[in-house]
């Protein structure tokens, strides 16, 4: 192989670490900040709810808005681990935990800004025609945000970490094959830490939440980001598809093998 070659693919290589950093961050930080909201999925759907039977209590699909966005997030760090390695995944997550502590602390700094008065003037009713104090709306909401960015960050650094080593143990024993087990399996596993550490920091230490809406929540949560997870695996076999193609199959193979023995 050529100099120019080797050039060529190192040229692709990055600009693919690039792209799958630019997923994995942006898809983190809007998952963050709108996970404050608690929606029913019953509700969104038209149906009644649902009273599911766990651990002695009846649970219905309440859960948090960043669902929406962490299975992004998830598939995009088997990606990533798949091709540059757990040294490719830490350096992407711990540089995502920065940027939600910065994030946050923006948005906790803007919350502490004097409002205008035309601005709570033309919006001081809302669709309703209720009175509404737009100001202290903004507040509560991001005021959330010592205890979520505390959390989050706990519990995605944790939550990371643990798939970073799950899926790298389980790719060490299975080599190649079964790309199915390895990314659901570290996914399932980590997320069982993610889905209740983030809840009961941000809610429970920091917030007014009981523990049975802590364990209702984040019980709804892990049951819901288990079955994305499972429904997400022909995405992997589809992105390793076109990024085998776009790397060139014997490249791609190296690269991933590389990341195995890290």
């Amino acid at each position: 192989m050529t100099i120019q070659d080797n050039s060529v693919q190192e040229a692709k290589r990055q600009r693919l670490f690039l792209l799958l950093c630019g997923i994995f961050l942006t898809n983190a930080l809007i998952a963050e900040i709108i996970g404050g909201k608690i929606f029913s999925v019953e509700t969104l759907l038209g149906l009644s709810p649902a009273q599911l039977p766990i651990a002695g209590q009846k649970l219905d699909f309440n859960m948090t808005a960043g669902v929406i966005n962490w299975p992004v997030v998830f598939i995009t760090s088997d990606i990533i681990n798949e091709y540059f390695g757990r040294k490719g995944v830490k350096r992407i997550s711990f540089l995502t935990a920065c940027f939600i502590a910065y994030t946050f602390i923006t948005i906790l700094a803007a919350t502490k800004l004097p409002p205008a008065k035309f601005w709570l003037d033309i919006n001081n009713t809302d669709s309703h025609g209720n009175v509404f104090n737009i100001n202290d709306a903004f507040t509560k909401i991001f005021n959330q945000g010592l205890g979520i960015m505390i959390g989050s960050i706990v519990a995605f650094l944790l939550g990371q970490l643990l798939d970073v080593f799950v899926f790298s143990w389980l790719r060490r024993r299975t080599g190649s094959r079964f790309i199915w087990l390895r990314a659901t399996g570290s996914t399932m596993f980590s997320q069982l830490v993610d889905s209740f550490v983030v809840i009961t920091i941000a809610f429970y230490v920091f917030g007014n939440w009981s523990l049975d809406q802590v364990f209702s929540v984040g019980s709804i949560n892990y049951v819901y980001k288990g079955i994305v997870a499972i429904l997400l695996t022909p995405l992997l076999y589809i992105a390793h598809y076109f990024i085998d193609n776009y790397l060139g199959k014997e490249y791609a193979e190296e690269l991933s093998h590389k990341a195995a023995h890290e």
